[in-house]
């Protein structure tokens, strides 16, 4: 049988009960029908899991009994931000999807000047919420406990300032010179690395510029022009398998 594995906002503890959330309560019942007695796997996103079982189903509601925690970690040993120009409709949501199956560890949305996408305060909190919840249901697939973090769209001014503080940072353009494979090729598999993909339209000449001034790498993916989603879990990709963190086999959720 398939692990279930369920995202609890709620800290969990060791050989302790916890009613579940609205949302885990909801796909439990509804789309996975599960009963009471059935085993299943939560996590908190801190790291580790707990096998549990469902205690009780009453009134639309799912209480869990917990067992001891197991130290089960799956994240790559490199450190990826991505900063990812906005796009339109699910294209955002499935780039943060297969992102955190490729292992990255925080995800930036970028507003750039040829972004397509533009929010205000209010909507962009309520996508804020959205794609934390897309990140919480792809570990819940990919076997991750720890979530990524996803921050609040910010201008690429305002992120150039941070560069500094990575071990290598590369912004991603089609008209580039240097190919991906050589800006990354002497990077150890315990750095912290930006990957920085635009939105639909691409970066414009000054931005391009200002990435340069502030230390940015600008890299190609060979002669065919990804799309705005399919150009960063390329990258991504790409640099695990460089760092050799794509290596290790997968793990036996039955013997984890």
């Amino acid at each position: 049988m398939r692990e279930v594995r369920i995202y609890s906002p709620v800290p969990l503890r060791d050989d302790s009960q916890v009613e579940l959330d609205d949302n885990a309560a909801r796909h439990i019942l509804q789309v996975l029908r599960l009963q009471e007695g059935q085993p299943l796997t939560l996590f908190d996103g801190s790291g580790g899991e707990f096998p549990a079982v469902i205690a009780g189903t009453a009134r639309k509601r799912v209480t869990v009994t917990t067992g001891k925690r197991r130290s089960v970690e799956r994240e790559s040993t490199l450190q990826i931000t991505l900063w990812h120009g906005l796009c339109r409709g699910e294209r955002m949501d499935n780039v943060l999807q297969k992102a955190t199956e490729l292992g990255v560890q925080i995800v930036q949305p970028l507003l750039s000047e040829r972004s397509m996408v533009k929010l205000d305060a209010a909507r962009s909190a309520k996508k804020l919420s959205h794609w934390q919840g897309v990140v919480a249901s792809a570990c819940e697939q990919c076997g991750r406990n720890r979530l990524p973090e996803v921050r609040a769209p910010a201008t690429l001014d305002r992120l150039l300032p941070s560069v500094a503080g990575y071990a290598c940072a590369v912004l991603l353009d089609p008209r580039a010179r240097q190919p991906l494979g050589i800006a990354l090729r002497e990077l150890p598999a315990t750095s912290r690395l930006i990957l920085c993909c635009g939105p639909e339209g691409g970066f414009s000449a000054a931005e391009i510029a200002a990435a340069q001034a502030a230390g940015m790498q600008i890299a190609h993916m060979g002669q065919r022009i990804l799309r705005t989603e399919t150009a960063p879990l390329a990258a991504l990709a790409i640099a695990q398998q460089l760092a050799g963190t794509l290596d290790q086999p997968g793990t036996d959720p039955g013997t984890a």
